[in-house]
């Protein structure tokens, strides 16, 4: 009696080749929407109100007009380069290994950064819910739970981990949708204004597109398991523009909501999109804190998948310890990078708040993206592919010089604080290659 496949291997594998192929477009696009309705949205409406007004509705268009031209360029080189990593491999792929492990690196305190500020965030609204939470002991029993449950649901291979991404997109984003759909027939459309004449400075709408771009950021980190989609030359492309569409669509209908029916106090309110939901309907607040948690642990969920893949990339690349670039034999998941990227922003979560984790990561992401828009032009005008028909960007350079002017545009917004703080990272981050590359070869020799 013969056997049709081999037994699973009772040690971990290494390399791309042992990731299974099981994210297809809609899990893809889902994963994505995760990621960019996370925490931000349930602060953003008040946030952009305080800074511009009534004209925030068109600081969102402003966004959603440079985050396009990005998200084209992502869909570009995420349908030339399929290997695991996002911005890290398709920076190096174009460009060589320095360049590229500044990418991933920058990319990777990026997100364990924002997933430790989400966290934090996603603690006080539980603690609005329940006031034990408040306490610091609580607080950090409920953080090490919430990212211990992630990690388990990631743990147990990749499809368990983008069915439940699936399951809380869908959890968060129809309570969001319902609101938008209900509340436009409540709005006080003179508390709304998409004229550039009601802007208040060209400082402020600098300010508000910083957050803007902060808010519509993700697809970065979801499309870093492309060792794991399926015949990502079509699915990448698809999951990208759609889920940006979505997004933009949502964001700028619960601005519009929030500003119609709370007015002049949206300004100052701490938790717009429950207080407008509780305007509208008294029960719907509770409602809505309830689908905040769930759309921050969404978030994480997500952010893990996708920042997990970073570390297993730079280990598969000799960047960190060979074991982050390993995957456990039973469910062929990188363990020791998730456990690693959990760990590190659960400790971060403890012990900070959301406005200082959250510093820089506008800034970098901004940097990160202005160096995957060069690759994508580079990558075409190249003709890199490996997997199927690649996505092809019309009109050459222009798409990627949009994507990176519009990003170029919002970092002359940062301050010198900020700019310091990415000056040293990317000081620190060229060491550390530096150091490992040494080691590499001394090693090699």
């Amino acid at each position: 009696m013969t056997r049709d496949a081999d037994p699973a291997p009772s040690r971990p594998l290494q390399g791309d080749a042992a990731l299974l192929r099981a994210v297809g477009s809609l899990a893809l696009a889902a994963a994505v929407i995760n990621i960019i309705v996370g925490g931000g949205i349930f602060k953003m409406p008040a946030a952009l109100s305080a800074q511009v007004g009534a004209a925030a509705p068109l600081a969102l268009l402003a966004g959603a007009l440079v985050m396009v031209p990005v998200a084209l360029c992502f869909a570009a080189i995420g349908s030339r380069a399929s290997a695991t990593g996002g911005p890290y491999t398709y920076v190096s792929a174009v460009f060589g290994t320095l360049p590229g492990f500044l990418a991933g690196a920058l990319m990777w305190i990026c997100n364990v950064a924002s997933s430790a500020g989400v966290a934090a965030a996603l603690s006080l609204q539980v603690a609005s819910l329940w006031p034990v939470f408040d306490a610091p002991l609580p607080r950090a029993l409920l953080l090490l739970g919430v990212y211990a449950a992630i990690y388990a649901l990631n743990a147990f291979g990749v499809k368990l981990g983008a069915r439940a991404v699936m399951a809380l997109a869908t959890l968060k984003l129809v309570p969001l949708f319902l609101l938008v759909v209900v509340g436009l027939a409540f709005v006080d459309t003179t508390q709304i204004s998409f004229a550039f004449a009601d802007v208040p400075s060209w400082t402020a709408l600098g300010a508000a597109m910083v957050m803007v771009v902060f808010a519509y950021s993700g697809v970065e980190t979801a499309l870093i398991p492309g060792g794991e989609v399926r015949d990502p030359s079509r699915s990448v492309p698809r999951a990208a523009l759609s889920a940006i569409l979505l997004v933009v669509l949502l964001y700028l209908g619960l601005q519009i909501v929030c500003q119609g029916v709370l007015g002049p106090a949206l300004a100052s309110s701490s938790v717009p999109i429950a207080e407008a939901a509780g305007k509208l309907w008294d029960p719907a607040r509770i409602a809505l804190l309830v689908t905040a948690c769930v759309s921050m642990a969404g978030f994480l969920l997500g952010n893990l998948l996708g920042s997990s893949r970073l570390l297993f990339a730079l280990g598969r690349d000799g960047y960190l310890p060979q074991a982050f670039g390993r995957v456990s034999a039973a469910h062929r998941v990188p363990l020791l990078a998730l456990a690693a990227h959990a760990g590190i922003a659960c400790v971060l979560a403890v012990l900070g708040n959301f406005e200082a984790l959250v510093l820089i990561s506008g800034g970098a992401v901004c940097l990160v993206y202005v160096m995957v828009g060069i690759a994508a032009w580079r990558a075409q005008r190249t003709d890199l592919r490996e997997r199927g028909e690649p996505f092809v960007l019309r009109g050459g350079p222009l798409v990627p010089g949009l994507a990176v002017f519009g990003m170029l545009a919002i970092l002359t917004t940062l301050s010198a604080r900020e700019w310091t703080a990415i000056g040293v990272a990317v000081v620190v981050l060229a060491v550390v290659y530096a150091v490992l590359v040494g080691l590499r070869r001394r090693v090699g020799a």
